[in-house]
């Protein structure tokens, strides 16, 4: 990486300096700030979010008691020295337009816009202390991984408390902004993926009897179950598929209907295809 501190892991300090912002109140910004403030790094009325929509704002006052709620991005903006711009793709352009002068002189932004490069940000909001992430949805669990990168211009200090805040929803890693859409197309779309396969293993079980809670609940422990193992162990993936593997055995039995119906491949473009829409959603 052209920036060698990471996110997170340099001392300093790693509290965020100043208020938080967030344009865009969905299951995303819900999300960061419960984690937020479950963590201890920031108290509910440090947060202000700005959504247009009722049920996003009463849905956020619920699990958030204490956030400040705005009447328009750019009273979030003004209010804030970080901002973490949370809208989709479609409503980026608009949402950065809004904001723009509206931003303190020293504030960052933080995007979790899917496929928007901190080159086209820096355009629409006339700054370049942009931070780029790419979170996922378990993150409303705490168990989320964030793929980071970010513009030379956001200062150290800024760049640590912006680790620590995202660390307090899952994994951090720090990739060059152009594996970004391919980090989107993985752990981005992922989940996505992966609870088809859940859900594909459940109905599994149900043909082969089982009754349908129990089925359901087995499919998501296995996959829980073997993720640990995998992140625990570090072994590679098929060193745990070889291990369960007997020769004549019940695994290899189903793992060979797997190879012939093409599972492994389908997975890998699924994987591709979602990496290719998140270029397309950020040419605009």
């Amino acid at each position: 990486m052209s920036h060698p501190q990471t996110l997170g892991s340099a001392p300093g300090n790693s509290r965020p300096n100043g208020m938080i912002g967030m344009i865009g109140g969905g299951q995303m910004a819900l999300a960061l700030a419960e984690g937020f403030c479950r963590a201890g790094l920031v108290e509910p009325a440090g947060i202000t979010v700005y959504d247009p929509a009722p049920a996003a704002r009463e849905r956020l006052s619920a699990r958030v008691p204490g956030i400040r709620l705005a009447d328009s991005g750019s009273a979030a903006a003004a209010a804030s020295r970080i901002v973490f711009l949370a809208v989709k793709p479609q409503q980026a352009a608009a949402a950065c337009q809004e904001i723009a002068s509206s931003l303190a002189a020293d504030a960052v932004v933080v995007s979790i816009v899917a496929g928007l490069s901190t080159a086209r940000l820096a355009g629409l909001l006339g700054m370049n202390r942009i931070v780029r992430v790419m979170p996922n949805t378990p993150s409303l669990v705490g168990r989320g991984v964030s793929v980071v990168c970010r513009t030379p211009a956001v200062p150290a200090d800024d760049t640590r408390a912006i680790g620590e805040l995202l660390k307090a929803v899952g994994h951090v890693h720090e990739a060059d902004e152009t594996l970004m859409d391919a980090v989107t197309g993985l752990s981005g779309s992922g989940p996505g993926f992966l609870a088809l396969v859940v859900e594909a293993l459940s109905d599994g079980g149900v043909k082969a009897g089982l009754p349908r809670p129990l089925a359901l609940a087995l499919a998501i422990e296995t996959l829980s179950g073997t993720a640990a193992l995998l992140e625990q162990t570090g072994e590679h993936p098929a060193q745990v598929k070889d291990r369960v593997s007997s020769p004549g055995g019940t695994t290899i039995a189903g793992l060979s209907v797997l190879e012939q119906r093409g599972v492994r491949g389908a997975l890998i473009d699924a994987v591709v295809a979602a990496a290719a829409r998140a270029r397309e959603l950020g040419a605009g």
